[in-house]
């Protein structure tokens, strides 16, 4: 009986370390436009990220901030499957930071920032 038990419990451990990644993995960035620490020579009507799973939209949430630290997108964020974006107005030449924050919809959380220019 414990030779058995031992058994179950090896056979389980070799499957459970072959197991597909996605399926115990999290949403990661993938890509973003603009790229992370890219420089763009006109300014982007939005900003859009590209995950690794698709997101949970109730509990996700992206933010761009000019250079004094105010919020700059208008407000529209939306997901659609693994794809994250927002809208933003007119933007001057200068430094923007976008803060994201997304569920995957295996429920793990994972969040970052990076920082894109608009040439003058």
């Amino acid at each position: 009986m414990r030779f058995a038990l031992s058994l179950i419990a090896m056979l389980w451990a070799l499957l459970w370390s072959l197991a597909p990644g996605s399926v115990f993995a999290h949403a990661f960035l993938e890509k973003a436009a603009p790229a992370v620490g890219g420089t763009v020579n006109a300014a982007p009507k939005g900003v859009t990220l590209w995950f690794t799973q698709e997101l949970e939209p109730a509990f996700s949430t992206i933010r761009v901030e000019g250079a004094d630290g105010k919020r700059v997108d208008l407000g529209d964020a939306r997901v659609d499957g693994a794809v994250f974006s927002v809208s933003l107005p007119q933007l001057p030449p200068g430094t923007y930071k976008v803060y994201w924050r997304v569920v995957s919809v295996d429920a793990h959380v994972t969040e970052g920032d990076f920082a894109f220019e608009i040439a003058p």
